[in-house]
């Protein structure tokens, strides 16, 4: 190797080359350089350059590491269902027993909005980033990794950087399977009556596909086509759909899969507009958990995906700098209909309450 190739470029070599300022390759390879309203030319000019001279990168990302604020973030999709609001409370508490702060951020399934919220949390110096459901966490990944922030994915996985999920396929097993015996005690059953509405073209929904399918081939014993309705995690497309369904049936499906709560919703929009005769003899599975979607006047199987012992793996992955890419698959929950279970608000204390009960 020769004196040339063992020198490796420092940020200020980086600035002379450039023709900015050393400010602005920092900020440039920090991840921050939008915030400071740094061109895209010149970021992509920088990055280039620090591509040609990989240590530099690295180096400066060790030296932006090396001392600690004590923040970890959560980027959620979104803050209203109940599975993302218990995610972001469970985070809360498994950071403050850590000593952490946590600091919880919506990317609003946005993946420039999620870029850019990472960023700003990257410009507060946050420690580490759990990166959960978002619609690109490549891009994200590669935000973090330009400024050297230990990240980790939850719920929704990427190629880059470490993943913990809920084993989708097992539990859309399970849950397929469920309603399908519950539905043949009411009644004869075909592959016909079994339907699935909600998600999209992602890896929790094309996981659930595939369970679903694989319960009604050994059921059945035959494949099926056209019982899925894709909708995308909206409620209003998901009442659409059930709505086109009703309008040409002249009926709701015996039995049916609802990809998540946020779909969940759309049936219950769809239920508001319509007699009970309409769905007083359906089986419902929901690939979420609600405890008042479990107490309907009509059976609802529910998947409750293992969000603690998410959080905790990752946590472990992050403490022990466990960087390579992987899948690590937590196995979800099964509650039967007319079932309540305790969640992360039950480890809330109100003195208030205590001492009023006490003195009763």
């Amino acid at each position: 190797m020769t004196e040339k190739e063992q020198k490796k470029a420092t940020i200020y070599d980086l600035s002379v080359i450039s023709g900015v300022t050393a400010s602005t390759v920092a900020s440039v390879l920090n991840g921050t350089w939008r915030k400071r309203r740094i061109s895209e030319e010149t970021a992509e000019k920088i990055l280039s350059l620090a591509k040609a001279h990989r240590y530099t990168a690295n180096r400066q990302a060790r030296a932006l590491r090396s001392s600690r604020s004590g923040l970890a973030g959560l980027l959620l999709p979104v803050y209203d269902t109940r599975f993302f609001s218990s995610m972001a409370q469970t985070f809360e508490a498994q950071a403050r027993k850590r000593g952490l702060l946590p600091v919880v951020v919506s990317g609003r399934r946005d993946p420039e909005e999620e870029r850019r919220t990472v960023e700003s949390l990257i410009a507060y110096s946050i420690d580490s980033l759990f990166i959960a459901g978002a619609t690109d966490p490549d891009g994200v990944h590669q935000v973090c990794a330009r400024a050297g922030l230990p990240h980790v994915n939850i719920d929704l996985p990427g190629k880059y950087a470490p993943s913990v999920i809920s084993d989708n396929r097992r539990g859309a097993e399970a849950l397929t399977s469920a309603i399908i015996r519950h539905a043949e005690g009411m009644g004869p059953l075909g592959a016909e009556d079994v339907f699935m509405f909600g998600g999209r073209d992602d890896h929790a929904s094309r996981d659930r596909i595939l369970g679903f399918h694989a319960v009604k081939r050994s059921i059945f014993g035959v494949d099926t086509e056209g019982d899925i309705e894709t909708t995308g995690y909206s409620p209003g497309m998901t009442q659409l759909a059930f709505e086109r369904f009703f309008e040409r049936h002249g009926r709701l499906p015996r039995c049916f899969f609802i990809n998540s709560s946020i779909n969940f919703e759309g049936l219950l929009r769809f239920m508001s507009r319509h007699d009970g005769v309409a769905f007083e003899d359906i089986v419902v599975g929901c690939f979420d958990y609600d405890p008042f979607g479990s107490f309907l006047p009509f059976p609802v199987y529910m998947i409750r995906p293992n969000t603690a012992d998410m959080l905790e793996r990752g946590f472990e992955l992050l403490e022990e700098q466990d960087t390579d890419p992987q899948l690590v698959m937590i196995e979800p929950q099964l509650v039967p209909p007319r079932t309540a279970l305790e969640g992360p608000l039950d480890a809330l204390k109100d003195p208030i309450a205590v001492h009023d009960l006490a003195r009763r």
